[in-house]
């Protein structure tokens, strides 16, 4: 007992968590200071409350007339009208958005060198690619043209149903590296995975491979050392922090990046819900069996994925790149196999990509939709494209984890329960644990794997990335592997989904109007 107890305090001691508490404590002493200020202004009440329901007025005004998704104008309207003072502060500082001259100009940059060197690809037309089928030519119109990402044949794709059979297929092509490796996580974390990736690493940096390693810099905050990009530095490794955590009250903060890329030599290219994290390849068990999904792809699509890392790279750096040193590099030419189409999200720029490509797929489907997501916290258009394709006669089927990681998140999703079973779609918990791959299938013909979440922040708030498949070999082994998590979750019926206590009802029904802030 005394040495789990000792062993508890140094956890609690560790630099990652001193350094979480001094940020928390930083931005309480200024969220304290911003509440001492209007104390003292209270003293003059009449002016102070006639101007504060001023300020309340213009703000709803202008967030009624924004090009916002009305879930969040609800939400911040609502916080602003209940706490007038501290809402329109709040609102200010993450709800407009606002975001410096500096950080804009880098973003436009990022943006254009993407774009550019992205229309240098593979240039199939769609009509070549989808031949008659207008919904999904509309589809994959939407990513070429309105997104600039290309579609591509010639390219094998690869599928991991588990993160343990990713993992090991990814230290195979990370030993085959001889010209560069390239690394972007959400979460990176110390122990058995990293330990195994970092070991390649380390040796391939001193063979001369040159090799970069990107994380988030909340995402991996209490998981990885202060500084940590200095101690990779020692070994030959380039690194860099994706927007972090500073003790500073920012809108900012609310953007992360959330993907997941493993890139070697331009050849391989990995993607999917796979952070590098031991609960993710069950190497412990964390809320019971983590299931997660990966996919690998090997010849020209993988300069999508090249583009999205180097253009976030040059973002985050402020460093320019040069695109073509990494371009050409793969001359293997693959047996066509159906399509695929690497896209990307930035919360930045307004283009809602991820929600579309989900929204496209639900409303278009002739068959049937099957999803996989760690969490259902929709918004209205999310709620109806599933109900109606549902009433319309369309199978669809949604499978979300049984053992939450976040209880309130998981409240979120329950809470859209009713509604959707009423309509037709069929819900799933994942009985053996907690379910993290971010998948939907439709038709046999069309899928998606990536990082999107099926929530706001992955929608709204997170740099993102992911692959459409048409017609691809792997999308017939997505729709096996589907079938089996339905055979081991269990269906959530309407009853179960209706008899619920008041007071839990209640609860969801709080949380779900701010639901767009969590």
């Amino acid at each position: 007992m005394k040495k789990k107890w000792k062993k508890v305090l140094k956890a609690l001691l560790s630099a990652e968590v001193l350094h979480l508490l001094y940020i928390v404590v930083s931005l309480a002493f200024q969220i304290f200071i911003l509440v001492l200020a209007f104390t003292v202004m209270q003293q003059h009440f009449v002016y102070f409350y006639a101007g504060s329901t001023v300020s309340a007025v213009i703000l709803s005004f202008y967030i009624i007339n924004s090009r916002s998704n009305p879930a969040y104008k609800i939400t911040w309207i609502t916080l602003i009208l209940f706490l007038p003072v501290f809402g329109a502060l709040i609102y200010i500082l993450f709800g407009m958005g606002y975001i410096n001259k500096k950080i804009r100009t880098r973003l436009k940059r990022a943006n254009e060198q993407s774009e550019f060197h992205l229309k240098r690809a593979q240039n199939l037309s769609v009509e070549e690619v989808t031949g008659n089928h207008k919904s999904i030519k509309a589809q994959i119109s939407y990513l070429k043209e309105k997104v600039h990402c290309p579609i591509y044949s010639h390219t094998n794709a690869e599928y991991f149903p588990l993160g343990e059979l990713a993992f090991e297929r990814m230290k195979e092509e990370l030993q085959k590296a001889d010209k560069f490796i390239f690394i972007e996580f959400f979460i990176i974390a110390s122990g058995e995975m990293w330990d195994g990736i970092l070991a390649i690493l380390k040796e391939k940096a001193a063979q001369g491979v040159e090799v970069r390693v990107m994380y988030d810099g909340v995402g991996s905050i209490i998981t990885l050392p202060k500084n940590y990009e200095k101690e990779l530095k020692k070994y030959g490794i380039q690194c860099c922090q994706f927007n972090p955590m500073m003790p500073v009250l920012s809108a900012l903060l609310n953007h992360r990046d959330h993907r997941k890329i493993v890139i070697v030599d331009g050849k391989v290219g990995f993607t999917g819900g796979i952070n590098i994290a031991d609960e993710y390849i069950n190497a412990y068990e964390k809320y019971g069996h983590w299931k997660d999904t990966a996919i690998l792809l090997e010849g020209n699509a993988v300069w999508s994925l090249t583009v999205m890392f180097l253009s976030t790279w040059e973002f985050v750096t402020g460093i320019e790149e040069d695109f073509t040193r990494y371009q050409g590099l793969n001359q293997e030419i693959f047996e066509e196999k159906g399509f695929v189409q690497p896209y990307y999200d930035s919360p930045l720029d307004k283009e809602l990509v991820g929600e579309n490509v989900y929204l496209n797929m639900i409303t278009r489907a002739k068959e049937y939709v099957y999803i996989q997501t760690p969490y259902l916290v929709i918004d209205n258009e999310m709620l109806t494209a599933l109900c109606n394709s549902a009433k319309q006669g369309i199978d669809v089927r949604i499978v979300v984890p049984h053992i939450p990681d976040h209880w309130y998140a998981h409240a979120m999703t329950r809470s859209n329960y009713e509604i959707l079973i009423e309509s037709g779609v069929r819900i799933y918990e994942y009985s053996p644990g907690f379910i993290h791959s971010k998948i939907f299938i439709c038709d046999d013909k069309l899928a998606t794997i990536g990082t999107f979440n099926v929530d706001y922040r992955s929608l709204y708030l997170h740099f993102e990335c992911g692959v459409l498949l048409y017609k691809a070999p792997i999308i017939a082994e997505m729709l096996q592997d589907f079938r089996h998590i339905i055979e081991v979750s269990e269906e959530v019926t309407y009853e179960q989904a209706k008899n619920v206590p008041w007071p839990i009802k209640i609860g969801r029904g709080l949380l779900k109007i701010f639901a767009p802030l969590m």
